[in-house]
C-alpha cells in the first residue's frame, strides 16, 4: 500500500500512436483513526465545517488547498471526496487529522491507512462513437438514450464502468488505483479498436 503520505502524479496513456491525456475528475479517499470524535466540539474548531446530525450524520469540512471536501463521522472514519489526484486526497486526509488533533484525541498518525475508494477519469477518444451499434456489440452494456445520453458499459478486469458518449468522451468510474484506470482505458481502446475492423 505504501506510505500513507507518498505523493503520485498523473499519467499519460497510449493511444495508437499519440499520448493521450487522462484526466482525474475526482478521486474519493478514506481513512480510520479508530476513535470517537466528538463533532460538536470538533465544529467549534473547525472553520469551513458544517454539522447537521438531523440531515447527515457526518461533520462536512471544505479545505481551500487542496479544494475538496472531507467528511468526518463520529466512529472515526474519513472520506475525502472531490480530489484532483490521489496525491491531493493524501494532501486533505493529512490536513483534516492533523486538525482532529486539536480537540485532544491522541493518535498516531504514521500508522493510518489511506484507502482509495474510488477514482473517476474522463478521457476523449479523439472520435466520434456510433453508440447505438456498441449497444449491440458490447456485452454488459446498457443504451437508453430516453434516459440518459451516455452507453453504460462494464467491465470487471479490473472493475469498472464506463460512460460512453458519442462525442467520443469516455467517464471511468469504479478504479481503485490509476494503474487500474490505465489497464481499463487501454482495455476499452483495445475492444473498440477491434470492433471498427
Amino acid at each position: 500500500m505504501g506510505n500513507f503520505w507518498e505523493l503520485e502524479v498523473d499519467f499519460m496513456a497510449e493511444k495508437t500512436g499519440q499520448i493521450q491525456k487522462i484526466k482525474i475528475e475526482n478521486v474519493v479517499a478514506s481513512t480510520d483513526i479508530k476513535k470517537i470524535i466528538s463533532l460538536d466540539k470538533l465544529l467549534n474548531v473547525l472553520e469551513s465545517s458544517e454539522y447537521e446530525p438531523e440531515q447527515f450524520p457526518g461533520l462536512v469540512y471544505r479545505l481551500d488547498n487542496p479544494k475538496v471536501a472531507t467528511l468526518i463521522f463520529r466512529s472515526g472514519k474519513i472520506i475525502c471526496v472531490g480530489a484532483r489526484s490521489t496525491a491531493a486526497a493524501k494532501e486533505a486526509l493529512k490536513k483534516t487529522v492533523r486538525n482532529i488533533k486539536k480537540i485532544g484525541i491522541r493518535f498516531n498518525e504514521n500508522n493510518l491507512k489511506v484507502k482509495i475508494e474510488n477514482i473517476v477519469v474522463a478521457v476523449n477518444l479523439g472520435r466520434d462513437l456510433n453508440l447505438d451499434q456498441l449497444a449491440f456489440q458490447l456485452e454488459n452494456s446498457e443504451y437508453e438514450p430516453e434516459q440518459f445520453p451516455g452507453l453504460v458499459y462494464r467491465i470487471y478486469d479490473p472493475k469498472v464502468a464506463f460512460l460512453l458518449f458519442s462525442s467520443g468522451r469516455v467517464v471511468c468510474a469504479g478504479a481503485k488505483s490509476l494503474d487500474s484506470v490505465k489497464k481499463a482505458v487501454a482495455k476499452l481502446e483495445a475492444q473498440l479498436k477491434a470492433l471498427k475492423s
